[in-house]
């Protein structure tokens, strides 16, 4: 599990000291940090409970909401583009502009995979066989990762992406995502999986720290939107005729 967390470190690292321009330190951190997520809920105590709805809940919150937030922080598509070579990088950019980059990056489907996921992780018998299986365990811990990351980049889009909507579709994107979420949360509570200890606290932490992180995408998004709106104003008082 840890060349998960460590391979990701060094190539990023790498990118950085290739790149040809100042890459700021903030991406940098962003993205340790976001490693630094999912190094715990895969390798720390939270990974070693067996049955523990609420440690459970605390990993899933790392690895599927918290992490990728971060991780979408750092641009490492952005940063990809700008460590390799010229012709390399305009066949990266033509990859993220292809039919299947576009469809998973539309914001509507990355936080449908995500949302189906998770209601299938939790609404079938699915999560009780991962707590029991080391294998199962990391499969479903890269999935919920992936589409976590696919869901906040598509929302957020930092990065070059195939397919960017405007401000208020992946603002619906978002709440849409938000209260499948939500919902999923509290048919946690009222029914609960068989098998599992914590079961209540554990749906009360998936309720309510996922409703933090949204918050915090909310934010970041709301954020971006100013700064647009901001450099329109700046462009239109710009163009304006200077009083004679």
């Amino acid at each position: 599990m840890w060349t998960l967390v460590l391979v990701p470190a060094a190539l990023y690292l790498a990118g950085v000291a290739r790149s040809r321009s100042p890459w700021p330190v903030g991406r940098t951190a962003a993205w340790l940090a976001g490693l630094g997520c999912l190094a715990v809920a895969l390798t720390g105590p939270l990974a070693a409970t067996h049955g523990d709805l609420r440690a459970h809940m605390a990993a899933h919150l790392l690895l599927g909401m918290v992490a990728p937030v971060l991780l979408v922080l750092a641009r490492p598509s952005t940063l990809l583009l700008r460590a390799l070579p010229a012709p390399a990088a305009r066949r990266v950019s033509r990859g993220l502009r292809t039919a299947p980059v576009r469809v998973l990056t539309d914001p509507f489907v990355a936080t449908g995979l995500n949302a189906a996921g998770l209601w299938l992780l939790y609404g079938t018998g699915l999560l009780t066989a991962m707590l029991h299986s080391p294998g199962l365990h990391l499969l479903v811990s890269v999935h919920v990762l992936l589409t976590g990351w696919l869901a906040t980049a598509a929302v957020l889009a930092l990065d070059p992406i195939g397919h960017r909507r405007g401000v208020v579709a992946r603002a619906v994107a978002l709440a849409a995502g938000a209260a499948a979420h939500d919902v999923l949360a509290k048919a946690l509570y009222a029914a609960p999986p068989a098998g599992v200890t914590g079961a209540e606290a554990g749906a009360q932490l998936m309720y309510h720290g996922g409703t933090v992180v949204h918050v915090l995408v909310a934010a970041l998004l709301w954020r971006q939107w100013y700064r647009s709106r901001a450099t329109v104003r700046d462009a239109e008082r710009a163009a304006l005729p200077t009083p004679a």
